[in-house]
C-alpha cells in the first residue's frame, strides 16, 4: 500500500501547482464539465430508442440520483485525499499502484481526450445550423463501415480547431483559463435559463407531445434498453466529479470541494430535465429520432429559423464551455501520476512561467483531435462503459477505506445514508456494464480493451521502471 504522502503535493518541488481556485471556480468547472455534449446531442437518439416521453424524463431523472450519489461518495474521498489526480489517487491507495495507474490511463483516452472530442464534434454540429458541410452526416470522406468507419470533413475540421484553441490557452496558466471558463460557464447558465424559460413562454410547442410515442428503433426490450440509454445519461452526469480533478489547486479543499461537488451536480440535474422538458415539448418523438443537435431542432419549432440560429450559436457557445473545462481538468491527473512515477515523466514537466503541466495539456489535445474522426454514437457507447468502470471502483474503495483507515474523515451527507448511497451508485453501474456487454459488444470490446492495454503496460514498461 502506497504511503498518503507519496501521492501528495510536495512543498520542496518546485515550481507546482498553486491554489488558485475557489467555491466558484470550482463549481464552474463542474457544472462546465457536466451540460455539454450528452444533454445537447443524446436525447434524439433516446427518443428512437425508448419511444416515450416519460421514459426519456424517467432516464435522465434516475441518472440524477445516481450522480448524486457519486458526487456524495467522491466528495468524502476528496476531503481525505485533497490533491489532484481523482480516481488515480484514490485507487491506488485502495487496491494499489497497478489500479492506479489503469484509471489514469482511462482517463487519458476515454475521461477526457474521447469526450473532449465529442463535445467538439457537438459543437460543429450545431454549427451545421448555418453551414450545413459541418454535420457529421454531411463528411464527405468516410474511410470503412459501421462501427469501424472514421469521418473526415470540414466538422472534423471545425472539431480539432476548436480542441486546439484551448489546448493553447490552458497552457497559459490555470488563474487565466478559471477567467474564461468563469465567463464561459456564467454564459452558458443564463443561455439555458434563458432558452428554457423562452421555450415554455414564448415558444409554438405542444404539451400533447409528452403523450404520443414514437416507433421504436431499437429491438431490445424496454427494461434493458433503459439501462443501455442510461449509459449515455450518466456520461452526461460524468462532470459531477470534475473538481476532484484539481484538488491540488483548490483553496481551502477540505470545505470547497463537497460544496462544489453538490452544488454543481443539484444545478445541473435540474438544467437537465428542464431542457428535456423543452426538446419534447417542442417536437414529436417521431421527429426527434436519431438528431444530434436536438437543440437546434427544438428552437426551429419553437421559435421559426431566423430566431433558433441566435438560440443555436447561444447554444454553441455552451458547448465550448463543456470543452475548455475538460482541456482543463484532464491533463492534472496524468501530471498526478506522472509525479508519483506512474505514468510517462514527461507528463509532471511544469512551465516555471505559467505552473502548468503542458506536456500533459498538449498530448491530450493531439489525442483529442484523433478521436474526432470516431462515429459519434459508438464514441458515445465507449466513454460511457469506460468511465462507469473506473468510477465504480472509486466508489467501492470507500468501503475498504472505512474498513482500514480508523481516522478516516467522514462526510456527514453521506453518512446519513450509508452504506445505501455508494451501493447505489455500483449496482447501477455494474448493471450498464453487464448489458453494455450484451447489448453493445464492439464498444464494450472498446472499452474493457483500453483497462487492459492499461494494465500491459504498466507491468511491461511503468512497474521495472519504478523504485
Amino acid at each position: 500500500m502506497p504511503n498518503p504522502q507519496s501521492l501528495s503535493p510536495s512543498r520542496s518541488q518546485s515550481p507546482g501547482l498553486l491554489r488558485q481556485l475557489g467555491f466558484f471556480s470550482a463549481t464552474a468547472l463542474v457544472i462546465s464539465n457536466m451540460v455539454g455534449t450528452a444533454i445537447f446531442g443524446t436525447t434524439g437518439f433516446m427518443a428512437g430508442d425508448l419511444g416515450s416521453a416519460g421514459l426519456i424524463l424517467g432516464c435522465w431523472a434516475v441518472g440524477a440520483l445516481v450522480a448524486i450519489a457519486g458526487a456524495l461518495s467522491y466528495s468524502e474521498l476528496g476531503i481525505n485525499f485533497p490533491s489532484s489526480g481523482g480516481e488515480y489517487v484514490y485507487l491506488t491507495h485502495a487496491y494499489g499502484p497497478e489500479w492506479g495507474f489503469m484509471t489514469g490511463w482511462v482517463s487519458f483516452f476515454a475521461g477526457f481526450s474521447a469526450p473532449i472530442a465529442a463535445a467538439a464534434l457537438t459543437f460543429s454540429d450545431y454549427l451545421g445550423h448555418f453551414f450545413p458541410s459541418l454535420k457529421q452526416a454531411n463528411a464527405p470522406l468516410v474511410i470503412g463501415s459501421g462501427t469501424f468507419s472514421l469521418h473526415l470533413g470540414p466538422g472534423q475540421a471545425v472539431a480539432s480547431l476548436l480542441i486546439a484553441a484551448f489546448t493553447i490557452l490552458n497552457c497559459f496558466g490555470v488563474g487565466r483559463t478559471a477567467k474564461v471558463q468563469n465567463v464561459l460557464t456564467t454564459t452558458k447558465l443564463l443561455v439555458i435559463v434563458g432558452f428554457v424559460l423562452a421555450a415554455l413562454l414564448l415558444g409554438t410547442g405542444n404539451w400533447g407531445h409528452f403523450s404520443q410515442s414514437a416507433v421504436r428503433t431499437s429491438s431490445t426490450g424496454l427494461p434493458m434498453q433503459f439501462v443501455i440509454s442510461l449509459i449515455w445519461v450518466m456520461f452526461g452526469y460524468s462532470g459531477w466529479n470534475a473538481a476532484t480533478y484539481v484538488a491540488e489547486e483548490i483553496r481551502r479543499p477540505e470545505r470547497t470541494l463537497p460544496a462544489a461537488l453538490a452544488a454543481g451536480s443539484a444545478i445541473v440535474a435540474v438544467l437537465y430535465l428542464a431542457l428535456n422538458v423543452v426538446y419534447i415539448y417542442s417536437t414529436p418523438l417521431d421527429k426527434m429520432k436519431g438528431q444530434i443537435a436536438v437543440g437546434d431542432l427544438a428552437a426551429s419549432n419553437l421559435f421559426g429559423p431566423q430566431v433558433a440560429g441566435i438560440f443555436t450559436a447561444l447554444l454553441a457557445i455552451c458547448i465550448v464551455s463543456t470543452v475548455n473545462a475538460m482541456v482543463t481538468i484532464g491533463p492534472r491527473v496524468y501530471f498526478a501520476m506522472a509525479k508519483n512515477k506512474a505514468f510517462f515523466s514527461a507528463a509532471a514537466a511544469v512551465s516555471p512561467r505559467w505552473h502548468t503541466p503542458v506536456i500533459a495539456i498538449l498530448s491530450q489535445g493531439v489525442c483529442a483531435m484523433a478521436m474526432t474522426l470516431t462515429p459519434f454514437r459508438e464514441l458515445l457507447t465507449y466513454i460511457g462503459l469506460s468511465l462507469t468502470v473506473c468510477s465504480v471502483l472509486a466508489v467501492a474503495s470507500l468501503f475498504v477505506f472505512r474498513a482500514k483507515r480508523p481516522g478516516w474523515q467522514r462526510l456527514r451527507a453521506l453518512q446519513a445514508g450509508y452504506p445505501l448511497i455508494p451501493a447505489l451508485y455500483i449496482l447501477v453501474g455494474l448493471a450498464m456494464m453487464i448489458f453494455g456487454v450484451i447489448l453493445r459488444p464492439v464498444a464494450s470490446l472498446a472499452a474493457f480493451a483500453t483497462v487492459g492495454a492499461g494494465a500491459l503496460v504498466y507491468h511491461f514498461r511503468v512497474r521495472p521502471r519504478r523504485p
